[in-house]
Order: C-alpha cells, then structure tokens, then sequence
C-alpha cells in the first residue's frame, strides 16, 4: 500500500543472512529493519514469509544484518534480485560464519549477528519480525560510506513476490 508517508521515505536497504544448525544458507534483501530498544540494544528485521530466507530464518538461532554502501547495487541485485530457490548466492561474495553460524558478508559498510529473542506476526500481513539482540558486531566504519537506499534498488525486480 503506497502512501503519501511511505512513497516519501528512502529508508537503508539491508541484506539479512541465516543459517540453521545442519548448515542451510539463506539471505535476502530486506527494507523492513530497524533498531527498536537503546537498553537492552535490539534490532528488528521484518523477513516476507513468500521468502526462502524466512523459511530458513525460522529455525536459526542467529542472524546477520548487514549495511551495504551505495556502490553495492551487484550485491543487493544478487540478495534481492535472485531466489536461493535456485542460486547459490554465498558462492558469489565472501563471507564467513559468525554466531550461532549466520553468514557475514565480508565486503558490508557494517554489520551485526543478533540472537533470535522472539518471532512476530505482522498483523495478518505478509512479513514476519525477528526480535534480534545483538552479539556480535563489526567495527565502527571509519569511512563514512554513504548507504545504499530503497531509491537506489528501486528498479531491482524481486526473486520473491513481497
């Protein structure tokens, strides 16, 4: 549902990553992120349940999200352009095995592995929240790398239907 609020906001693009404990990888694009707590610090990331990495996601104990730079557009095409239904996207970037086994994108701006706290229905709609509580994180980027933004994807056309 477009609206006068939402077509004006040009919010950070994230790539949200999953593993389950027999090593099942899945990862995608994700517009709907955002930290939600200051004390206790937590993250939440709203995954499409028409999404593999959903499926994935709801047996893993971690995940990662990830910020890409503006000049990141191949790797948001690749997360969020093609399906895991049939690519395997983690043979295409570096990564490696952060907590509870989600995958790190190497070439991120930054990024943080949280501990699944809880799962949230959205209302009846088509995307699931994943209550994360950061353990692991990246260094502070002393770049300063501007973010790729939903503007910037907005020709991308999904491997999944939202």
């Amino acid at each position: 549902m477009a609206d006068g609020f939402t077509d004006a906001l040009d919010h950070p693009m994230y790539v949200v990553t999953a593993a389950t404990a027999d090593g099942e990888r899945a990862g995608c694009l994700v517009g709907f992120a955002s930290p939600c707590s200051v004390d206790p610090p937590l993250f939440m990331a709203w995954l499409s349940t028409a999404n593999r990495t959903y499926r994935v996601a709801r047996r893993a104990s971690h995940l990662a999200v990830h910020l890409l730079r503006s000049d990141q557009k191949e790797t948001a095409a690749l997360f969020g352009g093609r399906t895991g239904d049939d690519t395997d996207k983690f043979a295409r970037v570096e990564w490696r095995p952060g907590e509870g086994g989600a995958p790190v994108l190497a070439d991120s701006r930054a990024w943080l592995v949280g501990r699944v706290l809880e799962r949230f229905e959205g209302g009846g709609g088509d995307h699931v929240g994943f209550l994360l509580a950061p353990v692991e994180q990246s260094p502070p980027d002393p770049g300063g790398a501007s973010l790729l933004r939903l503007a910037d994807v907005a020709d991308l056309t999904p491997g999944h239907p939202a």
